[in-house]
């Protein structure tokens, strides 16, 4: 997973078809826990590209996409917040999550 600062973020959601971006702060046991997982399934999606941000970074966006808490995962289709999660649960709950977003072929 990639580290981006807020100047970055809008061109990488802009420009793809889907991401995920991961949204936490340092000091949070349960963001790490969350980070594990989703190193685990971004592997199963290697065709997805996955970010994260430190929220402290970014207020006013937290503000804009109506973040409730961390830690926080926004699926992106073209700029646009199709999914937000909070409760991470498990691996594959997290898989099943994404791949229900997938465009079906």
């Amino acid at each position: 997973m990639k580290k981006v600062e807020l100047p970055e973020i809008d061109d990488i959601i802009n420009k793809k078809d889907m991401a995920c971006l991961y949204v936490y702060t340092p000091m949070c046991g349960t963001c790490q826990l969350a980070e594990r997982m989703l190193q685990v399934v971004e592997e199963l999606f290697p065709h997805i590209p996955f970010y994260k941000t430190d929220i402290n970074y970014m207020p006013e966006r937290a503000v804009a996409w109506k973040i409730e808490s961390v830690p926080c995962l926004l699926l992106f289709d073209r700029g646009n917040i199709v999914k937000k999660l909070y409760a991470f649960h498990s691996v594959p709950y997290l898989y099943e999550t994404i791949k229900e977003m997938l465009p079906q072929n």
